[in-house]
Parts: C-alpha cells; sequence; structure tokens
C-alpha cells in the first residue's frame, strides 16, 4: 500500500487530486460542516510510505483560516507553519482510534470532517 493507494481512495470519494512531489498530495475541498461550512479550501496531506497502516498526521489547510498557534490542542492549537508553502498551515490533528478502523480514505476523511464539525 502507498501514497498511490491514498491517491486512489480520494479520487474513489470524487476529489480531484495534484501531486505536489515527494509524498505530498492536495485537492479541492468544500467544508461541509462548521462555522466555514460551504467555504472552498485546498487540503493537502503528507501520506505516510506505509499508508494504510499510518494515517497522516493532519491536513494542511489554505488558505489559512485559523491563526499559527503552537498552543493547546484541538479546536484552535497546535496550528503550524506548513512545509507547502507560505499560504498553507498545518494542522497537527492525529487520528485517535486509527487502528480500530478499517484504515481506509473514506475513514480518515470522516476524520477531517469532524475536525471541521469541531471547529
Amino acid at each position: 500500500m502507498s501514497q498511490e493507494d491514498f491517491i486512489q481512495g480520494l479520487q474513489g470519494l470524487g476529489y480531484q487530486v495534484k501531486e505536489l512531489g515527494g509524498n505530498r498530495v492536495c485537492f479541492d475541498y468544500v467544508i461541509p460542516v462548521g462555522k466555514d461550512a460551504g467555504q472552498t479550501i485546498k487540503l493537502g496531506f503528507e501520506v505516510p510510505g506505509d499508508f494504510p497502516a499510518s494515517p497522516p498526521s493532519g491536513p494542511h489547510v489554505s488558505p489559512r483560516i485559523l491563526p499559527i498557534r503552537p498552543g493547546p490542542a484541538h479546536p484552535s492549537g497546535q496550528i503550524h507553519t506548513s512545509p507547502f508553502g507560505e499560504e498553507w498551515e498545518y494542522w497537527s490533528r492525529p487520528f485517535p482510534g486509527w487502528q480500530i478502523t478499517d484504515k481506509t480514505v473514506k475513514e480518515y476523511m470522516s476524520h477531517i470532517r469532524h475536525l471541521f464539525d469541531t471547529q
């Protein structure tokens, strides 16, 4: 399994994925829930080489919609600058319980949706 499996999973959900080099991918995402519902952003991920054994550690978001704040955890903390570029921010949001899921991209994207719902 690999980055290609992650890409195929995203494509299966209807996303048009752009490969950014290395282990990075991104795609347009319409935020479905929460305070930013309806806004179109770019989501990016650094896909671990052992996916699906390990999921991405969190999303990279562009444009920045939260202030950079390395302090407390979700919903407003653990927001960092991103190696994806100056217009991006990284949300450190590990997926608790990944090991007891079916380890699919659909399951991972449910986690992402939950992050926006609880923002």
